[in-house]
Order: C-alpha cells, then sequence, then structure tokens
C-alpha cells in the first residue's frame, strides 16, 4: 500500500489518498515489464514495408541479348536481383510484429509499472477544472506550483479531461495527457513525472485494485 498526497490545483495540501495494487514478485517484475513495453511498442509498428521480388517486377520477358559471343555473362532477364532495378532478394513484406501476452500478465504489469512510479506520482483535486478557456501558460504555471520542472516529461492522467484541458495540453512537446482507460505500461516508465486526477485515481483503485 502506498500514501500519496493530494494538492489542490494552487499546489496546497488536499488530504492523502491511498493506492492499493498487487504487484508481480521481485525476481520477475522486470521481465515481465519489459515484455509489456515491447509487446506495446511491437503493435505500434504498421508492418506495410514491402519490396518487389522478381516475379513482381514489370518487364524482364524478352531475353537482354544473345546467351552465346557477346564476352557477357549470360542473363535470361533484366529484373534479376543481380541487376540494377531487378527484383530483391529476401525483402520485407507486409507481416504483423503482434506478441503474445495473455490478460492477466498485461494487467499485472500495469499494476507493477504504476507502483514502481509511486513516489513520482503527484494526485491533484479537480485538475483544471477552473479554466474556462483553453491556457497553456495556466498548465504551465499548474505544474511549476506542484514542484515539476518546466524541461521533465510529464504523464497526466484523467477520468475525462475536457475539451479545454486537451486544448491547454496540446502544445506542450513533453506533456502527455491520456484518460484513465488509456494506461499503458511504456507512458508509465518514461515520464519523469506523473500528475493523475483524484477522481482517475479512484478509478483506477477500483478497476485495477480488484485482481
Amino acid at each position: 500500500m502506498a500514501k500519496c498526497v493530494i494538492r489542490d490545483w494552487q499546489g496546497n495540501d488536499a488530504g492523502n489518498a491511498t493506492l492499493d495494487l498487487k504487484v508481480a514478485k521481485e525476481t520477475t517484475a522486470n521481465d515481465l515489464m519489459h515484455r509489456a513495453v515491447l509487446r506495446q511498442q511491437a503493435h505500434s509498428r504498421q508492418g506495410t514495408a514491402s519490396t518487389l521480388t522478381r516475379s513482381e517486377v514489370r518487364g524482364g520477358g524478352r531475353k537482354p541479348y544473345k546467351q552465346k559471343g557477346t564476352g557477357r555473362a549470360r542473363q535470361g532477364s533484366i529484373r534479376t536481383p543481380l541487376r540494377p532495378g531487378g527484383g530483391i532478394v529476401f525483402g520485407p513484406k507486409p507481416r504483423t510484429y503482434n506478441l503474445a501476452m495473455n490478460r492477466k500478465e498485461r494487467r499485472l504489469a500495469l499494476r507493477t509499472a504504476l507502483m514502481a512510479r509511486v513516489e513520482d506520482v503527484l494526485v491533484v483535486k479537480d485538475f483544471g477544472l477552473s479554466l474556462e478557456t483553453p491556457k497553456t501558460k495556466e498548465i504551465i504555471d499548474a505544474l511549476l506550483r506542484l514542484g515539476i520542472a518546466s524541461d521533465s516529461k510529464v504523464l497526466i492522467i484523467l477520468l475525462k479531461p475536457s475539451d479545454i484541458i486537451r486544448r491547454s495540453i496540446r502544445n506542450l512537446q513533453k506533456v502527455k495527457l491520456i484518460q484513465a482507460n488509456q494506461l499503458n505500461v511504456f507512458d508509465l516508465l518514461h515520464a519523469n513525472s506523473i500528475v493523475v486526477g483524484q477522481d482517475a485515481l479512484e478509478t483506477i483503485q477500483e478497476v485495477y485494485g480488484n485482481d
């Protein structure tokens, strides 16, 4: 069980929260999270790279020159892989890079990654609800009030972020906003600081705390 201090929009203490999730054993945690990250990165690959084989390249139906008497090596087609513009030998073809990982392992890896970063988690009450218009500077000032450096990579997790909050954050290159139901191991491990809305933390505890 981990305890988190709840801050308000001004950065002041507003109570305490607890996060209690079952995690993997210490001997297998790193391997489990590593496989989860590899799976996530592999699934983001399109796998659409494709080259033409000898049979797919246009032309080459006629023998380029006669078999004997030219002094050159015999050739049957201009589309042979030995000639420029010919087919590609063992080139890439469309494929899927998906890696298998069962649901229990995926959820365990997610809980383990979140609990591993619990010291970098900042719980904020009513994050950005006071914003009436999209203002990126308000988000920057709020992160500074929470003690987060302006050049650090920040992951913000909210239950249902409003359009105003989305538009306020989208211009910040090192700040990423996701919903509570979009948690993933890579983002949790990649960020320097993690800002979680109070209602989002309660949802995470409710969804993942029963496993």
